[in-house]
């Protein structure tokens, strides 16, 4: 008897829990309105059958409890039965998977005027490339994917000259017109999943695959990897900005074309060591640092990866709150810098100046460092902490050991890293978070220190 009432309660605690539950599909933003009709017949479906069963399972086991004096009756077996059983069975398979095949074949099935846009992934970023005025996308090959070039362009291709490349982890969409999405990974293996498209497919490096869909209203989605590809996985993480015409296409007038992006201009080093004057007087008349002023070394690093901080200290993405003392003046003296053009030969004029390591002023235990650096940061910033531009990780060897600690804590303590612009500050604030107090992160640094 009492098999049967806690079948009779999971029964009922299951459809309480089915209809009640907050958890349950986000509100659609695509065509695909038809696989959350397939899901719900699936649900149906397998519900009835889930509630018949186990109800038929309560009800024989009160019917036919054992009672003194009964026998039980052996019946070896029932083709009618059977049978029977054979054809619901059948009818509730075909059922579901019948109106799956149909969904499926109209989702391999690309409507003619859908425009062609690509996304690229690689631990743990994205990437994405829109054709340009012409149309159409350029060619591309994995062996010419370089700091560079991280999309591979065939630069002989003149279809990708004009092609505009988003560098960022943000791709923007018109609402209301059907999209093809090419898809590829250079690493490992990846997934592009939007919960809100209901659209979702592999990467697999060597292949290009792809999905399309009809955004069908607007608002900002979550991209997200739905493969394990890796210990940052959990830090892959996008946007999807899906936006009327007008929006969209200022959006596409604010993007650089790869002939854009190839034609470095030449940078004006007497301009840079002017504008350097003024940065001089805290981090030093060689770029070495002074932690009395709380200002780190800045020779060694990437001019890249200058260019990119002093344009986030220039537009508030860095120094924007009140408790990062040390980066709201960083702020300040970034607004000094008139464009792009001066923050370029600025950081120019520091990449020019002679590299010496900083010295080492953090103390712990660098065994225990190593388990955390091979972990977590090695995968972006290098087996020797010397910085990998193609993962947008700069170097850490060699720099002022005290600012790393520094602004490991910052990211920790949501002082960096939380801006709706900082495109790679959110997946270094997760990261930061697995250091799970000030020691780990002691040990890290010191580690760093002694690689060669």
């Amino acid at each position: 008897m009492t098999i049967a009432i806690v079948l009779i309660f999971l029964v009922i605690g299951s459809l309480l829990f089915h209809y009640l539950s907050p958890w349950y599909f986000t509100q659609i933003a695509s065509n695909w309105g038809a696989i959350d009709d397939t899901i719900q017949l699936t649900f149906w479906i397998t519900g009835f059958v889930f509630v018949a069963i186990n109800l038929f399972v309560a009800y024989c086991v009160i019917r036919f409890r054992v009672r003194p004096g009964q026998r039980a009756a052996y019946h070896p077996e029932n083709k009618k039965l059977e049978w029977w059983l054979i054809g619901i069975t059948t009818a509730g398979i075909a059922s579901m998977l019948a109106p799956g095949l149909i969904i499926w074949a109209n989702f391999v099935t690309v409507p003619a005027e859908a425009t062609v846009v690509e996304a690229l992934a690689q631990q743990w970023n994205w990437r994405f490339r829109l054709p340009g005025k012409d149309g159409k996308l350029g060619t591309v090959d994995a062996k010419n994917i370089s700091d560079d070039n991280p999309f591979g362009m065939n630069q002989k291709d003149l279809n990708g000259q004009d092609d505009i490349l988003v560098a960022s982890q943000e791709l923007h969409l018109p609402v209301g017109k059907p999209v093809k999405i090419l898809l590829r990974s250079i690493d490992v293996l990846h997934d592009f999943a939007v919960p809100q498209f209901r659209a979702k497919m592999d990467m697999v490096p060597g292949t290009i695959s792809y999905i399309w869909l009809t955004p069908t209203r607007v608002g900002t989605f979550d991209l997200l990897c739905n493969e394990l590809c890796g210990v940052g996985h959990f830090a892959m993480r996008g946007k999807i900005v899906i936006e009327d015409d007008a929006a969209y296409q200022a959006w596409i007038g604010k993007q650089q074309t790869n002939a854009q992006k190839m034609a470095k201009a030449t940078s004006d080093l007497a301009q840079g060591q002017q504008l350097y004057a003024t940065c001089a007087a805290c981090h030093g008349a060689q770029a070495e640092g002074n932690a009395l002023l709380h200002a780190p070394k800045l020779t060694g690093q990437g001019d890249w990866y200058l260019q990119r901080q002093l344009s986030n200290f220039k537009q508030g993405v860095r120094g924007n709150n009140a408790k990062d003392t040390s980066g709201q003046m960083m702020a300040s003296m970034a607004a000094t810098l008139g464009n792009e053009a001066a923050i370029a030969n600025v950081s120019a004029y520091i990449s020019s100046l002679p590299d010496h390591a900083a010295v080492a002023t953090v103390s712990g235990n660098p065994e225990k460092g190593k388990l955390l650096f091979d972990s977590t940061c090695a995968v972006c910033h290098g087996q020797n902490g010397q910085g990998i531009a193609l993962m947008q990780a700069p170097r850490l060897k060699g720099m002022s050991d005290w600012y790393l600690a520094t602004q490991i804590e910052n990211f920790k303590l949501g002082y960096r890293g939380v801006h709706a612009k900082d495109d790679y500050g959110p997946q270094m604030k997760l990261m930061a978070s697995t250091m799970i107090d000030a020691k780990a992160v002691t040990d890290m640094v010191a580690y760093i220190n002694v690689l060669p």
